[in-house]
């Protein structure tokens, strides 16, 4: 009681000192046995164990989960936390809201869905776009033209949806949000795929994802034809310069990660970052490692890493590769490049929904 009371007074002095009168704040937490859990719903909310607590908690999975937040801006609350649920028997939970004030729309007649832009591009998130309608309004109904990954070219109808005319257009904001991101996502990503084939080569993408968005962002990534590289901390060990350099070098950094996983039962790939042939070489002689990525090689330099590696590992390249000279480093035969910029570096498609005369 004394928490929710002090983070309800705080959130209140928040919101006043930021000058906004309607928002939306949750804060979840439970109690279990002598200790205290709070989880909010930023970062955190990318973590294995903090995905697995919310849906104990709410019953949602991660992704219906982030629908329901981007929706409760345009809608009034959302009952996520239940909290008569009997498998939170014996735990208290509470949860903070500060509601948006619901608005009022006229009447409309039908909704399409068009695009803009004159240059072929790749479609993504029409499922969550049916998603998201069916959150704020099961009885809407969409007929599909297209589906996630396809080609569309300026005026395509992509969808129709029919329904209460209130619900469409309080739906669409967040639906146009989630697609417009994730079509932009996917065409960058068909860029890259395109310029790798013919080699064996795969483009993968990165953690530099939206606070949030990485399930809808790396979902985009696979409907453009490139691949996901780890979601999180938790399904794979990289080894970057920090980490050597604190471990005290390459060896120490090997030796300790492997203890690690061994004595905690962790079944772990390891990949190592190596920024010279002499780091890839120490890398080769001491083994232990899965992959080892080549930072800020040349193509030329690649090519020698590649010799040397000669397939007893795999090998990723990244760092200032880009669409320009991106087919370099697959001629040299790495088996992965890793870049950045197929989530944090891309134009959203221009999108709409139109009212059908």
């Amino acid at each position: 009681d004394n928490y929710y009371s002090r983070m309800h007074d705080n959130a209140l002095r928040m919101f006043k000192a930021m000058g906004i009168e309607n928002g939306v704040l949750l804060v979840q937490a439970f109690h279990e046995g002598e200790e205290f859990y709070v989880y909010d719903t930023g970062f955190r909310l990318q973590s294995e164990a903090s995905n697995r607590l919310i849906e104990h908690l709410c019953g949602y999975d991660q992704r219906e989960l982030l629908i329901h937040f981007a929706l409760t801006g345009s809608e009034g609350e959302l009952d996520l936390l239940k909290t008569d649920d009997a498998r939170l028997k014996g735990k208290y939970a509470a949860s903070i809201w500060f509601l948006l004030k619901e608005g009022r729309v006229g009447r409309v007649e039908g909704v399409e869905l068009a695009k803009a832009d004159p240059d072929v591009e790749i479609i993504a998130g029409i499922d969550v776009a049916r998603e998201v309608l069916h959150c704020v309004d099961p009885a809407i109904k969409m007929e599909c033209f297209k589906q996630d990954g396809d080609e569309i070219h300026k005026g395509d109808v992509v969808f129709i949806i029919s329904g209460s005319s209130q619900k469409m257009l309080t739906a669409e904001r967040t639906l146009l949000n989630f697609m417009q991101r994730m079509s932009g996502i996917a065409t960058t990503a068909r860029k890259y795929a395109d310029v790798v084939k013919g080699t064996k080569t795969r483009i993968l993408d990165t953690r530099k994802t939206t606070p949030n968005m990485r399930v809808f962002e790396k979902y985009a990534v696979r409907l453009g034809g490139c691949t996901n590289h780890r979601f999180g901390l938790f399904d794979m060990v990289m080894l970057k310069d920090n980490h050597i350099d604190f471990a005290g070098g390459i060896e120490n950094a090997i030796d300790k990660t492997r203890k690690y996983l061994s004595d905690n039962n962790l079944d772990l790939k390891i990949e190592i970052e190596t920024r010279n042939l002499e780091e890839v070489k120490r890398v080769l002689d001491h083994g232990g490692v899965d992959r080892i990525m080549l930072d800020n090689f040349t193509p030329e330099l690649v090519k020698e890493a590649v010799r040397l590696i000669d397939g007893r590992v795999e090998t990723e390249a990244s760092g200032n590769i880009t669409l320009d000279n991106m087919r370099g480093y697959a001629e040299a035969g790495v088996d992965f490049i890793s870049v950045g910029a197929l989530t944090h570096h891309i134009a959203s498609l221009d999108l709409s929904l139109k009212v059908i005369k």
